[in-house]
């Protein structure tokens, strides 16, 4: 069984449960069971100093990723994917200018995070991009999460 936690340290006061259902039908798709990983909700101040601290960029960003799989030191018997940081100031700003739901966009950077702890990495090619973006698309489209 999959597991995940949503840590709201923003004070995101809108409903998210519907992340729930992205997350698990992610998961199913790319079969993916016994896995664990977190998702804090955050401001642009503190994406600036995670962005700053961990790539040397200082500015805010939408989504970070820290996948602890990186790390082939250890094995476990459920997979520790690690975190997903989401600006949700930058996700409102970009949800009014892609004309997207604040669902959409979240549900868009909360699976790009989550794609990203398992792997994915659409900065490593144009190919891996497609795969990456289309993938994200798809589930989507398949949740009827499209505007």
């Amino acid at each position: 069984m999959n597991n995940y936690d949503i840590i709201d340290e923003f004070g995101y006061h809108e409903d998210y449960s519907y992340l729930d259902e992205v997350f698990a039908h992610c998961l199913k798709k790319l079969d993916i069971k016994k896995a664990s990983f977190s998702v804090i909700l955050i401001g642009d101040e503190e994406m600036q100093a995670l962005n700053k601290n961990y790539r040397g960029i200082d500015r805010s960003t939408d989504v970070l990723s820290f996948a602890l799989e990186d790390n082939q030191t250890f094995t476990t018997d459920i997979r520790i994917l690690g975190d997903i940081y989401i600006s949700i100031p930058k996700m409102r700003k970009q949800a009014v200018e892609y004309g997207h739901s604040e669902k959409r966009e979240l549900s868009f950077l909360a699976l790009h995070g989550l794609l990203h702890l398992l792997g994915y990495d659409h900065t490593k090619s144009l190919e891996e991009e497609k795969r990456q973006f289309g993938l994200q698309e798809t589930i989507l489209q398949e949740l009827n999460i499209v505007l």
